[in-house]
């Protein structure tokens, strides 16, 4: 498979992780009738944190396909790494977001290896070492 499109396409399944893990806690939050009393600060500021970090998986997609090898190469390590952070540092203990957040990073530490493994030859053309 094309590295460009294996990284895209492992971006697509952070992304809808992500998104199925926000589901299933406002679930959660609807039936235990909590007004999300847990969201630290000012409710505007953290979801402006949010929807900055969420969107480096969004445009990971896009970028995993059009950028230079190099430029896609180091932009897949850095963005994983801080979307790694995001997952563990902004999570909570309940079973659903535990295994959620368990396949994202395990799949983000893929694209790091597959990023970190990738190799460009002479044609232009791009592959992973074995």
């Amino acid at each position: 498979m094309d590295v460009k499109i294996k990284l895209s396409t492992l971006w697509i399944v952070v992304m809808l992780n992500l998104i199925f893990a926000d589901i299933l806690s406002i679930i959660v939050e609807l039936v235990n009738k909590n007004t999300l009393g847990d969201i630290l600060g000012e409710v505007t500021s953290t979801m402006a944190i949010a929807a900055i970090i969420t969107n480096i998986p969004i445009l990971m997609i896009y970028f995993s396909k059009s950028l230079s090898y190099q430029a896609n190469r180091i932009i897949n390590m850095i963005a994983s790494c801080i979307t790694i952070v995001f997952v563990i540092g902004g999570g909570s203990f309940l079973p659903h977001y535990i295994i959620c957040a368990t396949i994202e990073v395990v799949i983000l530490i893929i694209i790091i290896r597959t990023a970190w493994k990738w190799e460009e030859d002479q044609n232009h053309k791009t592959s992973i070492k074995i």
